[in-house]
């Protein structure tokens, strides 16, 4: 089993940026993915992107690309979110999550992080 740690979470004005870092220890990672949801008060958690830890194919949701950046290094087991000119209906908690392969289905994730709050003013 993969533990995964979020860090990087705060305020932030919109129009601003900010960086999510998700640190995986437990195994290293040679295969399967790493992504990010988030989980707004009264919604569903929903899917933001996912990079792929062989080839570092990425994808994402349509809410926040040419925003949004996934980027992982493999000798460090660290993923990170870049997320640029931020609205306030980015404010969530993010997650990261480890699974077998690329889906957008959350429960197709086995490892969760603790998740880290993002809040977008206005």
């Amino acid at each position: 089993q993969v533990q995964l740690v979020e860090s990087g979470g705060g305020l932030v004005q919109a129009g601003g940026s900010r960086r999510l870092s998700c640190a995986a220890s437990g195994r290293t990672f040679s295969s399967g993915v790493v992504g990010w949801f988030r989980q707004a008060p009264g919604k569903e958690r929903e899917f933001v992107a996912a990079i792929t830890w062989s080839d570092g194919r990425t994808y994402y949701a349509d809410s926040v690309r040419r925003r949004f950046t996934i980027s992982r290094d493999n000798t460090k087991n660290t993923m990170w979110l870049q997320m640029n000119s931020l609205k306030p209906e980015d404010t969530a908690v993010y997650y990261c999550a480890a699974g077998p392969r690329v889906t957008s289905y959350a429960p197709m994730y086995n490892s969760w992080g603790q998740g880290t709050q993002v809040t977008v003013s206005s």
